[in-house]
């Protein structure tokens, strides 16, 4: 079975980097590119591509958006296989029914298993109704999640237990296990065992993983300081102004949030 498939990133090489790398692949034809979540909406509408490979992180619409709003327009279903630089976004990938995700830089290999993947989710999926139904009220309970986001956040300091408001932490790190928060005031301990668990009860626009270590406030970050080869350092509003790295895979979301 042929499949005829979209790719939608915002960023020119990864498109064609992908396109190539599915040349190689049997009984597949990629139909057209997108660069931004609004485009992806009007093409799958425009072509009922069979396989969709959707960048994550775009301005504007995001990848996810994207399903939100296919959802809402009633728009047939293709399957997706999302492309992320960062592989936070794995779970919440599969929470929406993707077929699979891929990291960046593409790998052939993988890009070879997901195609495979969508292949046989295609012989075995239930009617399209169905899986929209299943995937509009997954989004719906997430909405509902965001709304029950506590405001408040528990932190452990000399032997105490304060409670925080989420405006009011700098940064969080992690290091050996132990997850330390710091805001302008004060810094202790939360009881979360991953930064993940963390970032789950933070409110998700005020909050960003800038690297693996770190979840930062992007309101309180008071310089950005240009780094080696292109990359940048957070200089936080903390009393000892700690400077914080962005990982080479979340400069281009760093790029996005202050239009640099």
């Amino acid at each position: 079975m042929s499949l005829s498939t979209l790719i939608v990133d915002d960023e020119q090489l990864a498109r064609d980097e992908l396109a190539f790398l599915l040349k190689s692949v049997d009984d597949l034809e990629v139909v057209a590119q997108g660069r931004n979540g609004v485009e992806a909406v009007s093409l799958i509408k425009e072509h009922s591509p069979d396989l969709v490979f959707l960048d994550v992180q775009m301005p504007g619409l995001d990848g996810f958006g994207v399903i939100k709003k296919l959802i809402d327009k009633k728009v047939r279903l293709p399957q997706f296989v999302f492309a992320t630089a960062y592989d936070q976004y794995a779970v919440k990938a599969f929470e929406v029914n993707a077929v699979d995700y891929l990291l960046k830089p593409f790998d052939k290999k993988r890009v070879a298993e997901s195609v495979q993947r969508a292949r046989k989710k295609l012989q075995a999926s239930g009617a399209p109704s169905d899986r929209l139904d299943a995937l509009l009220k997954m989004l719906e309970g997430k909405e509902e999640d965001k709304k029950k986001t506590p405001a408040k956040i528990l932190l452990k300091s000399a032997g105490r237990l304060f409670l925080l408001d989420q405006k009011d932490i700098s940064f969080s790190s992690i290091e050996d296990g132990v997850i330390t928060v710091v805001t302008p005031a004060m810094e202790g301990q939360s009881n979360c065992r991953t930064l993940e668990e963390l970032l789950d009860s933070l409110d998700p626009n005020l909050f960003w993983r800038a690297h693996r270590s770190y979840l930062v406030n992007i309101n309180r970050i008071r310089e950005v300081v240009p780094w080696f080869k292109s990359s940048y350092m957070l200089r936080m509003d903390d009393k000892k102004q700690t400077e914080i790295p962005v990982s080479r895979a979340q400069t281009k979301r760093l790029r996005e949030l202050f239009r640099l």
